[in-house]
């Protein structure tokens, strides 16, 4: 079973997207903030979700520092924040797999979810 993470401070938000992808058949863990997610890495997560804006740090900053950490899992951002397809290309190159702009269906997300770990 592949394990997911997902990094989110508003905690209803968190709760639908892990409701919806164990549903899926995912084995799903939330973290509420940057550092709790840094702290959980090491059970080993083949996809990581970010939200963007968290309370402590960026979802940014937090791929640097997994990246400089050597994490080998699977990037994706969920964010409300809308991008243009050229900013998503450039996140692709930077190592993020998708960004998937809130809200969005759960069939879309396990599909993205899905693709990612095909990948």
């Amino acid at each position: 079973m592949k394990k997911i993470l997902y990094i989110e401070d508003n905690k209803d938000t968190a709760e639908a997207v892990k409701l919806i992808l164990t549903n899926a058949g995912f084995e799903t863990e939330t973290a509420y903030s940057g550092k709790e997610g840094i702290k959980q890495i090491k059970k080993g997560f083949d996809v990581i979700l970010l939200d963007i804006m968290l309370p402590d740090m960026s979802g940014w900053d937090i791929f640097a520092k997994l990246k400089n950490m050597g994490v080998k899992a699977k990037f994706a951002f969920l964010s409300a924040i809308p991008v243009s397809s050229e900013r998503v290309e450039e996140l692709k190159e930077a190592g993020i797999a998708d960004y998937i702009t809130k809200p969005f269906t759960k069939e879309d997300l396990i599909e993205k979810v899905k693709k990612m770990i095909e990948k």
